[in-house]
């Protein structure tokens, strides 16, 4: 499981590597544009489940650690699954892979700690 971890807040989100992989392209695309926006994920079971949201902006600190060294393939219509969400008014809201059963390989975020 790769870990995102946010700012100099403490903040740390697992996702499955893959996962990561395509939320590193769209949050990447969107910061380079220097737009703003908000992301949003469901958390696991294991950290109380609920929602958690962070603002991310080009002055944000991100650092995304992958667990595996191998690059996964890109599924591009998560891609543009994710982008269309973080393009709207609510903003980046992580949902699993299209066409993969819910708990198989990309699984929610996980709130390591805060």
């Amino acid at each position: 499981m790769g870990t995102l971890l946010y700012g100099h807040s403490g903040i740390e989100v697992g996702f499955d590597d893959r996962a990561l992989m395509h939320l590193q392209i769209v949050i990447t695309a969107k910061l380079r544009r220097r737009e703003s926006f908000v992301f949003s994920w469901s958390d696991s079971v294991e950290v109380g489940s609920g929602r958690s949201t962070i603002w991310l902006d080009p002055s944000s600190t991100l650092y995304y650690r992958y667990f595996g060294s191998r690059i996964p393939s890109i599924n591009r219509e998560w891609i543009e699954a994710l982008m269309a969400s973080a393009n709207s008014a609510g903003g980046l809201y992580f949902t699993p892979e299209p066409g993969v059963p819910v708990g198989y390989g990309s699984g929610s975020g996980q709130r390591v700690r805060a």
